[in-house]
């Protein structure tokens, strides 16, 4: 993974918005930018190179974009973007029709398409690019998949943009060589979302039907990881197959289903240990809001996990907090 970083307070500022123009160059197709604010403009954006596709968290003051028919001959990278509003509203204007994408929207444009995109106030956003080569698009499928306004915040939309949004968040967990495997995924779970939306489901390979499949179970549980009646098999009904198929995918990532449910409730109860808003919430209701059957049963998962008593470990929290 190769990072790099723009922040308008490092450069000048007569000369903020043409650095800014040029790293935009690197992450997009040629475009066409202005702004009201060009002479101050104030802006941070990260590109994370992730083997061949880019991913771009950025926040910026009030811009218009131009993909023009004289930019596209010059050049087209022949990739998709996609585009998800934070923060702020994108208005999109193809073929004379304007449509406004807000938070948690997903927009989607082909860099051989002319298009227009504006943005009235300071935006804060993510942006995904890949080759449609990668992409299970035939036919109109890339001019069908741009008249819709998808949704972020549900389905295959909804891990797209949780994925998206963990890689933005924090790369320090990851190393240089993870490039490729995140990539994977995130093109996994860009496909899924492509083929459910123009019903051509057949077209992803099976490797990915399981790791698409796997995703979506974790992101269930940690959903649902408070409902004591969270097991191996109500994952499996919810998500129409059978448990022994369950476990093979998850077998082959070295992990159970009941352990990662485990391991999810703890973390949780973890989280609510330290906070010390509920420094009076008993130790046994905490245990109980994260589905553990008993207070024995929390202590015993929580000391394996952890190799101290949950008590313990409030009280090195708590000493923790009150001494920074």
């Amino acid at each position: 993974m190769i990072e790099t970083v723009f922040r308008s307070e490092d450069v000048p500022a007569g000369d903020r918005f043409d650095r800014w123009r040029e790293l935009m160059r690197q992450c997009t197709a040629p475009l066409e930018l202005d702004s009201e604010y060009r002479e101050d403009f104030q802006a941070s954006q990260r590109l994370l190179d992730l083997d061949g596709i880019v991913v771009w968290p950025t926040k910026f003051q009030p811009v218009r974009f131009r993909r023009t028919a004289k930019l596209i001959r010059q050049s087209d990278p022949e990739q998709v973007n996609i585009s998800i509003p934070v923060d702020g509203t994108l208005y999109v204007i193809r073929d004379g029709h304007e449509m406004a994408y807000g938070p948690q929207t997903l927009c989607v444009v082909d860099s051989s398409r002319e298009i227009e995109v504006r943005t009235t106030a300071h935006q804060v956003g993510i942006g995904f690019d890949v080759p449609k080569a990668l992409l299970p698009l035939s036919g109109d499928g890339i001019e069908r998949l741009c008249r819709y306004r998808l949704s972020g915040r549900e389905g295959f939309g909804a891990l797209l943009t949780s994925f998206l949004s963990q890689i933005a968040k924090d790369t320090t967990s990851y190393q240089k060589t993870d490039g490729g495997k995140l990539a994977k995924i995130a093109v996994d779970l860009l496909s899924a979302l492509i083929t459910h939306h123009l019903g051509t489901d057949d077209v992803i390979s099976p490797d990915s039907h399981r790791r698409i499949l796997a995703m979506r179970v974790r992101q269930f549980i940690r959903q649902n990881a408070s409902n004591p009646d969270l097991t191996p098999r109500s994952v499996a009904v919810a998500h129409h197959i059978s448990v022994s198929y369950l476990h093979r995918i998850f077998n082959d990532q070295g992990i159970t289903i009941a352990a990662m449910i485990r391991h999810v409730r703890l973390e949780g109860a973890c989280r609510d240990l330290a906070n010390p808003a509920l420094r009076n919430v008993a130790v046994q209701t905490i245990a109980a809001r994260w589905g553990f059957a008993s207070h024995s049963t929390f202590t015993r998962a929580f000391r394996a996990a952890y190799g101290i008593l949950p008590r313990d470990y409030r009280q090195q929290e708590d000493m923790s907090t009150r001494t920074r």
